[in-house]
């Protein structure tokens, strides 16, 4: 555990001199969802993982209300007490709205973006709309419903989110374990705290960009997976033609791959 401006986070560090890559799980997952994608990295990259507040092992204080700005002040926090210089950020659903702001406040630490199914503002607002239960989106109430019930939520969410094809088992007994061990999963929070910010305010982001999309995520059948363009026209899209909405990990080879090619060319373009 470490402290950051916004509270303490649950961080995973495999400490080594290496260019220095940072991931945060999509709760329900956590760190642990994230071991065969540390594996590979690790002899190449300084890997580092943490828990968002609000997720795992990283409980939220009372005032940390899941903003924009609060959001980055936790990811540049572990930059800082860790003693990053810069990173590559791989950052995974509503995580990488925290990681484009981030990126505006401290571009020069912000090598590269690599955010697996983030798609714009806009349209994270409107798969809000059809996919989470109005009661999670009120105050007090949504965080009481979302407390009772984050082990169903949890458990039920791969079944929709991953494709059919894949077994969700392995998923769930990790973010379950997470739960049970003292975890969070506070799904009404993040709701709540990104539907009051807006696109316009990420618009100028300027750092390099890789968005990675599962096609098979059924949870976002009808977003657009080129959305995210409309804030930062120099994206590029990867498609997982056979992924769900967690990329990274449903197959963390391939998403390795991408990772250690971004490493590659960030170092050769560093000036001497």
């Amino acid at each position: 555990m470490i402290e950051t401006p916004v509270g303490p986070v649950r961080v995973y560090d495999s400490a080594s001199d290496k260019p220095c890559v940072v991931f945060v799980p999509d709760g329900p997952n956590v760190i642990e969802h994230y071991d065969r994608l540390i594996e590979l990295l690790t002899p190449h990259a300084r890997v580092v993982c943490f828990d968002m507040p609000g997720f795992g092992h990283s409980l939220p204080s009372p005032t940390y209300g899941h903003s924009l700005n609060q959001g980055a002040a936790a990811v540049l926090g572990v930059l800082d007490r860790l003693h990053i210089k810069s990173a590559i950020l791989g950052f995974s659903c509503a995580n990488g709205f925290y990681a484009l702001r981030a990126a505006q406040i401290a571009p020069d630490r912000i090598l590269h973006l690599v955010l697996s199914q983030t798609p714009s503002l806009n349209a994270m607002h409107r798969w809000v709309d059809r996919i989470v239960p109005r009661p999670l989106k009120t105050p007090v109430i949504g965080q009481i419903i979302g407390w009772l019930f984050q082990r169903k939520a949890a458990n039920s969410w791969y079944n929709v989110a991953l494709p059919k094809t894949t077994h969700a088992k392995s998923f769930q007994d990790k973010a379950l374990n997470a739960i049970s061990n003292g975890g969070c999963f506070c799904l009404a929070g993040i709701v709540q705290g990104l539907c009051r910010e807006q696109e316009e305010s990420l618009s100028n982001a300027t750092t390099p960009l890789t968005v990675v999309w599962g096609a098979k995520d059924r949870s976002h059948r009808s977003t657009d997976s080129n959305s995210l363009c409309n804030s930062a026209p120099h994206a590029e899209v990867v498609q997982f033609q056979d992924c769900g909405h967690f990329p990274d990990i449903e197959q963390p080879e391939r998403y390795a791959a991408i990772i250690l090619e971004i490493i590659e060319t960030t170092e050769n373009n560093r000036p001497a």
